[in-house]
């Protein structure tokens, strides 16, 4: 197996906090105790915008409304947690169906200025913050997207952060939703800028009856392995060759790379979570790629996760899956 060496191997997980409009617009100091007292030292915080400014305008930032984001990198410094700032919507893009943005940040000029401004004001906030402390994740999981269109709004925007920010670790989620590695920009690995994979496949797997992805509802009863994607079989050497393929992008252009997300949600069998887990954990253990579990609280997480195949134990008034726990600890 080839192994990326530009990033420290960081393991740890996504937080909630600022993740929609809906969410609590704030995160708690008990989260990043946890994590620490368990061994981790990453958190990646998947962010919406819109939290941040007034009346609905993209341009009208109110940055006491990033004053709970603050306590965030001041937690993490506390607990020796990498806090990894992230656009889980941004001005022109979002996975999320939550709202249809009114420009496009692919092919709108408006929606790319948007899209810097926002990064600028957030590369002014933290530029004082130690490079080993925190980074940024410009964008979540583009799709949808040409590898050209995507390489000029990646580059625009990294190049007015460092402007601001110089030396600032960059992470760039790879094409069609974190899936396909971007040798087109390994070059921007000497300017610290890395890319992350994710950990959803098979997504018959990983997204078994998950709710809101209507295409997956029918699949069959999850097997692992040999997990079904659409009307592919994944067996376990086609996932270790589709992390290697990321490993060997890494090592050949010095471009370092993390596992942003990953993990089953609440509907896939515990027995066969884990053992999905336990492999895919291994190859990226094998190609020094870190991970950061979504979620941490939650239904792809360990703690408060509503699986009825589980034995809890109570850890400070949550139900902790210990087996996954020690799972990921392991690795």
């Amino acid at each position: 197996m080839f192994q990326q060496t530009k990033l420290p191997r960081w393991k740890g997980f996504n937080l909630m906090g600022m993740f929609t409009s809906k969410s609590p617009g704030h995160f708690e100091e008990e989260d990043f105790q946890m994590m620490a007292d368990w061994g981790f030292n990453f958190v990646r915080l998947p962010l919406t915008y819109r939290l941040w400014i007034d009346d609905e305008d993209e341009y009208k930032i109110n940055e006491s409304k990033l004053e709970p984001l603050d306590e965030a990198v001041r937690w993490g410094e506390k607990y020796g947690i990498h806090v990894n700032i992230s656009f889980h919507r941004g001005p022109g893009y979002s996975v999320n169906g939550e709202f249809k943005e009114r420009f496009c940040l692919w092919t709108d000029p408006e929606a790319l200025d948007c899209f810097i401004y926002h990064w600028t004001t957030v590369a002014k906030r933290y530029k004082g913050e130690k490079l080993s402390d925190v980074s940024y994740n410009l964008l979540n999981e583009p799709a949808g997207v040409s590898p050209e269109q995507h390489e000029r709004v990646m580059r625009a925007t990294i190049r007015a952060i460092h402007e601001v920010d110089p030396g600032r670790t960059i992470i760039l989620d790879g094409l069609n939703y974190g899936n396909i590695p971007m040798p087109e920009l390994g070059d921007l690995g000497a300017d610290n800028v890395a890319q992350a994979c994710r950990a959803y496949v098979p997504i018959g797997v990983s997204h078994y009856r998950a709710s809101w992805v209507d295409e997956h509802s029918d699949f069959p009863y999850p097997t692992w392995p040999d997990g079904r994607a659409k009307n592919e079989i994944w067996s376990l050497e086609r996932l270790k060759n589709h992390y290697n393929a990321w490993a060997g992008m890494a090592e050949a252009m010095g471009v370092g790379v993390i596992c942003g997300e990953g993990g089953p949600n609440n509907t896939v069998p515990h027995e066969i979570a884990l053992r999905w887990m336990e492999d895919y954990l291994d190859i990226l253990k094998s190609c020094n790629i870190g991970y950061a579990q979504w979620n941490l609280k939650g239904g792809f997480g360990i703690l408060d996760t509503y699986r009825k195949d589980v034995d809890y134990v109570d850890y400070k008034g949550h139900k902790l899956d210990k087996k996954m726990l020690d799972l990921l600890q392991k690795y």
